[in-house]
Formats: C-alpha cells, sequence, structure tokens
C-alpha cells in the first residue's frame, strides 16, 4: 500500500491538473469573411435579381456558370468557366505555395483548423443558409450534413491527425533484427479534387482540411451545380490561413465544366472526385496518362434491412430521414428497402403516416421538412424511374404533399413518395435515384436479404436493424459494401475516424479517417541501421564478389536459419553458417 499511495496521489494530481487546463480557453483569433453579397438584404435585392428560367436539356458549357436558387429560380450571378490554361496556372500558384506550406508545424496547422471551427460555430446560420440556397435543403439538413460532419473532422484532426503523421515504427523481421524499420509521411504536393453539389460546404472542407493538414496545396473544383456556395466558402479558408501566415495561393477554388476539371486531373499530383460512375471513368481514364493516385467515392444504392425484431416506430423515423434528407441530397442515401415479411404491412403502415405528414417547399420561405431538388430537370429522371416501376407491378401508397408553391415551380420540387411491391427488375431497385423516393420489398430470411443487398452494381453502405445486434453485425458481415451501420443509418460518417468509401461502381480508394489523411502523403519505408556506427550491415564473405563455390549452401543454411519451422532444424542451420564463415576466413587468412 505504501508503494501505490503516492502513484494514486500523483495519478489524481496530473488528472486535476488536465481538468483545470481543459477550463482555459485557447486562444483562437476570430476571422471577418465579407459576407454583404450573399446576404439576401444584400445585393440579391428586388431591384437587381431576378427568376432565372434555364434551358431545358443538358447544361450547355459556356464561358460562365450561371447559378440561381433551386427552390426559387432567384438568379444568384456567375462565375467564370476556367480554360486548361487558367487551372494550369491555379495549379503552379498552388505548387509554389506549398513548397513553404510544407515546412509548417503541426501547431501551425492546429491553429488553422480551431480558426475553421471558431468560425462554424459562430456562423452556423450563415453557411446553413447559402447551402440551402445553393441546393434547395433545409437548414436542419444542411446543419447535419455540412456542419456536424464538418466539425466532427476538425476535432479528430486536432485530437489525432498529427499522430498519424509522425514517423510509424514496424517491426524489422529475422533477417534485419540489426536494423529500425518504419514509415514516413511526407506530402504530395499538389491534391485536386472534383466535388459534387449535394453538400457544397462539407465537400468543400472535406478534401481541403486533409490536404492541408498534411502539407499540401489544394486546388478544388466545385459543381456547376454549386458554385455560388463554394466561392463564398473559400473566403472562409482564405481568411483563416490567412489569420496563421499562410502563403498566398495555398488553396483555390475553380468553377466551370467537364473541359477544367479534365485540366485540373492533368495538373495536380493526385485527384479525388466525388460525383458518378461515369464520370468517374473518365477521370480514372484522364489520371493515366500522368500516373498519378485517384479516390473514387461514385454513386450509392444502399440497402436499408429491418428484421422482424425492431421497435418499429424508431426503425420507420431512421428509414424515413435516410431516404428524405436534403430532397434526397444525401450521402451514402438509403434507396432499397428490405423489411421482413412478418412486420412488413406494420412497417409500410407507419412510415405511410409519417410521409404524409410531411411537406415540400421553399426551405428559407417557412417550416418544410424538405427542400428542392438541387439539378435542373432531375425530377423528370425521378418520375421515368417511378414509371419503370408502376409498368412492373409497383404501387404507390404514399405521396407527401407540396407547400404553398405558384404552378411554375413543379420542376424543382419532387414530393416524398412511398412504393410497394417492387422487385429487381425494376429500375428503380437497380440505378441510383438520389432523390426522395422509399421502395419497400419484403424479405423471408436473413439469407435471402443478404442475396438482395447484394444483387447490386453498387456498394458503398448498409444499414441493418435488428433486435439481436449479433444477429444485424453478422448480416451486415455477409454484405459486399464499404461502410456499414448497425441499428443506425450513416453513423459511420459521424466517426471521422474510420475510412469512407465503396466498391464495386461506387468507387475505390478512401477518404476521412487514417486511411483518407495517409492517402494525401507519399508514403516512405525508411531502414536505418539501429546501433550505428558499432553494428552495420557487411556481405557475408561467401557471397561477396567473386562468389565461393559454397555460396549458395551458405544461402541455404541461412534460409533455414532464419525462417525454419523446427527450432532443433535452425538451430542446426545456424551451425551450419558458423562452420561456412569460419571455413572462409581462414580460407581468406591463407591467402
Amino acid at each position: 500500500m505504501a508503494f501505490w499511495w503516492p502513484l494514486l496521489v500523483l495519478g489524481i494530481a496530473f488528472a486535476v491538473c488536465r481538468f483545470l487546463l481543459m477550463l482555459i480557453p485557447p486562444n483562437v483569433p476570430s476571422i471577418e469573411v465579407d459576407a454583404y453579397d450573399v446576404l439576401e438584404d444584400g445585393s440579391q435585392t428586388k431591384e437587381n435579381s431576378y427568376i432565372y428560367i434555364p434551358r431545358k436539356g443538358k447544361m450547355a458549357q459556356t464561358d460562365k456558370v450561371q447559378c440561381y436558387e433551386p427552390a426559387t429560380m432567384m438568379y444568384l450571378g456567375y462565375f467564370p468557366a476556367l480554360t486548361p490554361d487558367e487551372v494550369k496556372e491555379h495549379v503552379a500558384q498552388a505548387r509554389k505555395a506549398q513548397k513553404i506550406w510544407a515546412q509548417s508545424s503541426f501547431k501551425q496547422r492546429r491553429q488553422f483548423l480551431r480558426i475553421l471551427l471558431k468560425y462554424i460555430i459562430e456562423h452556423q446560420e450563415l453557411i446553413c443558409e447559402i447551402s440551402s440556397r445553393d441546393t434547395g435543403k433545409t437548414m436542419v439538413d444542411a446543419s447535419l450534413g455540412e456542419i456536424m460532419t464538418t466539425c466532427e473532422k476538425i476535432t479528430w484532426l486536432l485530437a489525432e491527425g498529427e499522430k498519424w503523421l509522425k514517423p510509424e515504427y514496424r517491426s524489422s523481421g529475422r533477417s534485419m533484427l540489426h536494423k529500425r524499420a518504419k514509415v514516413e509521411f511526407y506530402p504530395l504536393g499538389v491534391i485536386g479534387a472534383i466535388v459534387s453539389w449535394n453538400y457544397p460546404f462539407h465537400n468543400v472542407f472535406n478534401p481541403m482540411l486533409a490536404a492541408v493538414f498534411s502539407g499540401n496545396a489544394a486546388v478544388i473544383k466545385v459543381s456547376e451545380h454549386a458554385s455560388w456556395s463554394g466561392c463564398f466558402y473559400f473566403r472562409i479558408i482564405q481568411a483563416a490561413l490567412a489569420a496563421v501566415g499562410a502563403p498566398d495561393n495555398l488553396v483555390h477554388i475553380l468553377t466551370g465544366f467537364a473541359e477544367t476539371g479534365q485540366a485540373l486531373v492533368s495538373s495536380v499530383d493526385k485527384i479525388i472526385f466525388v460525383g458518378s460512375p461515369g464520370v468517374g471513368k473518365m477521370i480514372m481514364q484522364k489520371a493515366s496518362e500522368t500516373l498519378i493516385p485517384v479516390t473514387l467515392e461514385l454513386g450509392g444504392k444502399d440497402a436499408f434491412i429491418v428484421c422482424e425484431d425492431v421497435d418499429v416506430p424508431h426503425v420507420v423515423q431512421v428509414a424515413t430521414r435516410g431516404a428524405l434528407q436534403s430532397s434526397g441530397q444525401n450521402c451514402a442515401g438509403a434507396e432499397r428497402f428490405y423489411v421482413h415479411k412478418d412486420i412488413y404491412s406494420t412497417f409500410v403502415a407507419q412510415i405511410v403516416k409519417l410521409v404524409k405528414s410531411i411537406s415540400v417547399g421553399p426551405p428559407l420561405a417557412g417550416r418544410y421538412d424538405m427542400g428542392a431538388i438541387c439539378m435542373q430537370e432531375h425530377a423528370e429522371k425521378l418520375q421515368n424511374l417511378m414509371n419503370d416501376a408502376l409498368e412492373k407491378g409497383a404501387e404507390i401508397v404514399c405521396r407527401g404533399s407540396f407547400g404553398n408553391l405558384g404552378e411554375d415551380a413543379v420542376d424543382q420540387f419532387f414530393p416524398p413518395t412511398v412504393l410497394v411491391n417492387v422487385d429487381h427488375s425494376m429500375k428503380l431497385m437497380q440505378e441510383e435515384a438520389f432523390g426522395p423516393i422509399i421502395p419497400i420489398m419484403k424479405f423471408s430470411s436473413d439469407e435471402e436479404a443478404v442475396k438482395l443487398a447484394n444483387d447490386s452494381k453498387y456498394g458503398l453502405g448498409c444499414a441493418v436493424f435488428s433486435g439481436n445486434q449479433k444477429r444485424a453485425i453478422e448480416i451486415a458481415s455477409q454484405l459486399h459494401c464499404g461502410v456499414a451501420a448497425i441499428n443506425d443509418f450513416a453513423s459511420t460518417y459521424m466517426c471521422q475516424s474510420l475510412p469512407f468509401g465503396g466498391v464495386k461502381h461506387s468507387g475505390f480508394g478512401r477518404f476521412a479517417g487514417v486511411e483518407g489523411l495517409r492517402a494525401c502523403c507519399l508514403v516512405k519505408s525508411v531502414v536505418e541501421d539501429k546501433w550505428w556506427p558499432y553494428i552495420k550491415t557487411k556481405i557475408p564473405k561467401p557471397i561477396q564478389y567473386p562468389v565461393a563455390e559454397n555460396g549458395f549452401e551458405f544461402q541455404e543454411s541461412l534460409v533455414e536459419a532464419l525462417y525454419g519451422l523446427n527450432v532443433w532444424d535452425r538451430l542446426r542451420a545456424l551451425v551450419d553458417v558458423l562452420k561456412i564463415l569460419l571455413e572462409q576466413n581462414s580460407a581468406s587468412r591463407t591467402l
């Protein structure tokens, strides 16, 4: 007791000191970001704003990216569609800045993150409102998908980022016992990212944070459907970098169309792409010309499996949120629902009741549960998927209600819709919908649920619900996908220590977590002498040039001495090795 008592006192004192230090707020400066021209009472007044009517069909690739609010069609302005030469100039500037930033300390990088975090927390409403105006999502959906995920990533990097970028020591093996083996992580240079429109704030910050914290520059092409918000969010990054004395031009935001993205792929040291499988294949083809690493986060068609032993009201709430968040603008969205036949009717009845209560309308014009669809004419695609399902026997059992919309606003909104009697012959169960549709299918056994869930060309995520957690884990373990949530939906992405990505047509490579952070690095294996200069590597005489007659005999014995399965065989081989060495030394002295 006399021995442990001082240690206990020291431990308690240490814990108290740590707690008291936590009460001292860190010295984090505030930054000012000009937001006058993006506020509704700023430049977008009744006098200089108007309703924008985009052309039908594929967006014309002109020299300007036109921006408008999907929910109101109010014109927001335009940004230049950058040419390949302009893209190369941006990358060249970033490359020059990165050489300076690569020498920055982790202390300086953490301060950059803290400044960002402080601004985000203090300006949540502004960030969410801009995301809402540019993509049509509600403020709550913007908070969940934009603010919380980004704050979680920042806090994870603050807590663990440096640890995972420091040299990592590995075992040196039997033949290199006298060596020290380690892995070192160096910045790649300029990280390029081409990101989608569904989460304009987080999709910009996600690759930027990993790239900048690991010592890289970042050049990010934002979607032509979310350029207005992306360019404002860039101001936040610029202000935070300036506050820590980072070099100018370390981070760039590019606007444009396909030509802009192709030029970016050709110019950077790594490309991260978030988008469709079709474009992902083109990115890979372009990246093959310069043989740069590629991370692809492509489409998803996540399975949502509900066993018969669940709390149905709870799962119905989770399922509806997973399917309908941001009018289907979700990441790893639930698009296929498989419900056990014993609770199928109850589940459908309760989800119908809930969906009927959901209202759709301009998210900033009232209390609506869902907002507008971001992409032009996407409602037509959703309706075509539903028509195909209806022709093949599906049945609509419920649709949500529209709010106070004008007759000419129908194309921008799509009500939440529940379908039953669906099967895998329907395009709705095979193609990514990216919309607020809930198709529900029965299953009779766990084996059938696994078979149905794996019957997809996508493999991003899944969610499995059961009152028996071991059963849910067992089902999830058999699903061919990159992320799995047990008795929850999309919780894996809120654990930013975990990698995120899929398989099959959902892409490959990972962002987030240790894997995503290190994917921004040149991973270098290093071996050095452990006891230098006292013990050095020397080539044994039997295999020095010119190789001795018994050189191969020496190698045979050495291999068995190091790797033999039987300890006595290894000892015998070791004796043979020593004999050969002694004979060789004796012959050398004679000569």
